[in-house]
């Protein structure tokens, strides 16, 4: 992709970055242009139905490049126009059909709705009357049918205001109904949530992203909730800033992480909406999206024809949810919704500046302790009481007991062998013989300071386990206390490191050295250091070259363990964990780390 060569600084950058991904996709439609098939892969819909979502995906760049009249928008606009024509008409062999309860082409409405408010000269003007009666009747349709009681509500109240702007009859009441139940998943300090358990980045690109343009929207009718939905946003901006280091990296944690530069898009909503924020200036916040995109679009996250493939650091169905089509990932593109500012608007016109939170911070709501170096070169969050639903690797994605920047994680591809489940930063418990490793899958009571972070849980039946972690700088020392009426092994991982150079890059040749003995665990290279040291209880140390395609960043990765075996009855593991961004391997472990470890 070109974005590699493109500094990505100013506006007219990103309208050409917007335009090189779009693009591709144009010699991917389908005759009747109202489907984008990019390649093969399946979700838990239909391919037909995949195919409309691609189409519907790209608007998330195109939408904001009419609104603001972007030049570029001139040569894609005719063509999804034609799809959006064909799709909506029952009698065209590429109609996109009739929905029910549920249906993922609720998700694909959303954005038809922002064309038509923000967009209405290009989505209804430029239609006939035929026509604007085929668009209105086919997305009318998501009045009809159930949906999700979680951030989903916000794809019919984007179809309504649509509606509503372009006056078209829309169901007011439920348009309320559904604002209402929205923020009844208002928590405290910005924070909302689909569920209780699942605290992730749909607070930001789902709940603040489409509340800020309902604000914009709605400004004039709805004046009190869209003041309380500015101030939530201020409110959660700095804390969000904290989830970022300084090469523009979103930290890796929860699902839906194919979505990569979605990371951003809160701060393109922030920006469109005109949030005040108290602990960022404009320049931060414009760095810290732009920083973000810069980083995305130097990974090799494209296919050799150009189209957003699934995964995140690299093309990767492993660690992806059942739905992930291959279209999925250009949700990605609402982040280009900060084209939809002209460039006379104080974002574009604001100097970059960088952004470097708290060293620590405990965001409580969100359930994270955050940490990151001096220098900004890494961010490690550590976590308790948080676990996924219905989705693949939910333990991976929101159990481990660090998150890092840096390294990613690791996603399980079976659970019979050391390498296989890839378990960085994961203590892994097994009966001794033959079975299946277990890990923590939620936790039976938890406790976050400012300090530590403190948990129980029990992998399996007969096993009992009282977890305490705390951080101090890029150390951290984890002490288990473990219950069991099993014969146990037990394996316990640091982060997962870049093994060698894979791919179709080989300029990204690298060196890693690694090094174990009954004491400890290391590698090091030039895409960072892991280490992790027995201070109690453990028989040896060992690095594991992981299953190829398990971490989310690096494909062929090494893990350094710590194994230890374990009689029936009350055992105690104690360990420290370094990491760092660089090649440094430390002589020891510092006394502060140790004397840390004896007060746990």
């Amino acid at each position: 992709m070109s974005e590699v060569r493109n500094p990505l600084l100013t506006r007219e950058d990103l309208r050409r970055a917007a335009a090189s991904i779009l693009q591709p996709l144009t010699g991917c439609m389908t005759p009747g242009k109202a489907r984008i098939y990019v390649g093969n892969g399946s979700a838990h819909y239909p391919e037909d139905v995949a195919g409309m979502e691609c189409w519907s995906r790209a608007l998330w760049a195109l939408v904001p490049m009419l609104a603001g009249k972007c030049p570029e928008a001139e040569a894609f606009w005719p063509l999804w126009r034609e799809g959006m024509i064909h799709g909506t008409d029952p009698a065209h062999k590429e109609y996109w059909g009739d929905i029910g309860d549920t249906d993922q082409r609720m998700v694909e409405m959303a954005v038809i709705g922002c064309g038509l408010s923000f967009a209405p000269e290009a989505f209804s003007a430029s239609l006939d009357e035929t026509q604007r009666e085929n668009l209105f009747r086919w997305l009318n349709q998501i009045n009809r049918y159930d949906m999700p009681k979680n951030n989903w509500r916000f794809f019919r109240i984007l179809v309504n205001i649509g509606f509503l702007k372009n006056g078209m009859p829309a169901d007011e009441d439920r348009l309320r109904e559904d604002m209402d139940l929205m923020e009844s998943h208002y928590a405290a300090d910005g924070w909302y949530f689909d569920y209780p358990t699942s605290r992730d980045y749909y607070t930001l690109w789902g709940f603040h992203f489409y509340s800020l343009l309902y604000a914009v929207l709605m400004d004039r009718e709805d004046p009190v909730r869209c003041a309380r939905i500015r101030e939530r946003a201020a409110m959660i901006a700095p804390r969000f800033a904290c989830w970022f280091d300084r090469e523009g990296r979103g930290l890796p944690y929860g699902r839906s992480l194919t979505y990569r530069f979605c990371q951003s898009s809160f701060w393109a909503a922030m920006a469109f909406a005109g949030v005040p924020c108290d602990g960022l200036s404009m320049g931060q916040v414009k760095h810290l999206l732009l920083n973000n995109l810069r980083f995305w679009l130097n990974r090799p996250i494209f296919d050799r024809g150009g189209a957003l493939t699934v995964g995140y650091g690299y093309p990767n169905l492993c660690a992806a949810e059942g739905y992930n089509a291959q279209g999925s990932p250009y949700w990605a593109l609402k982040t280009f919704w900060i084209l939809a500012l002209p460039d006379s608007h104080p974002f574009w016109q604001a100097e970059e500046e960088d952004c470097l939170p708290p060293e620590r911070f405990l965001d409580p709501q969100v359930r994270l302790l955050l940490t990151r170096d001096p220098e900004n070169r890494q961010v490690v969050a550590y976590t308790a009481g948080n676990h996924g639903r219905e989705h693949m690797h939910e333990d991976e994605k929101y159990e481990k007991f660090a998150y890092s920047t840096q390294f990613a994680f690791s996603v399980a591809k079976e659970d019979s062998a050391l390498n296989r489940g890839a378990y960085d930063s994961m203590l892994a418990v097994k009966r001794e013989g033959k079975d299946l490793w277990h890990v923590r899958s939620g936790c039976e009571r938890f406790e976050l300071t400012e300090d530590r972070v403190m948990f129980a849980w029990s992998p399996m039946t007969g096993v009992r386990i009282d977890t305490v972690i705390a951080p101090l700088g890029m150390w951290h020392v984890r002490k288990h206390v473990i219950r069991t009426g099993m014969p146990l092994e037990a394996a316990e991982g640091a982060f997962a490191v870049p093994k060698d150079w894979a791919g179709a890059r080989p300029c990204d040749r690298i060196r890693t050295v690694t090094a174990a003995d009954e004491d400890h665990a290391a590698a090091a290279g030039d895409r960072g250091t892991s280490v992790i040291y027995a201070l109690k209880g453990y028989t040896r140390g060992e690095v594991i070259p992981t299953e190829p395609n398990t971490n989310l960043m690096e494909p062929r990765c090494v893990l350094p363990m710590l194994c230890s075996r374990m009689e029936p009855g009350e055992h105690e593991l104690l360990c420290a964990v370094f990491t760092d961004a660089g090649l440094r391997l430390p002589e020891t472990i510092p006394e502060e780390v140790r004397k840390l470890a004896e007060s746990l």
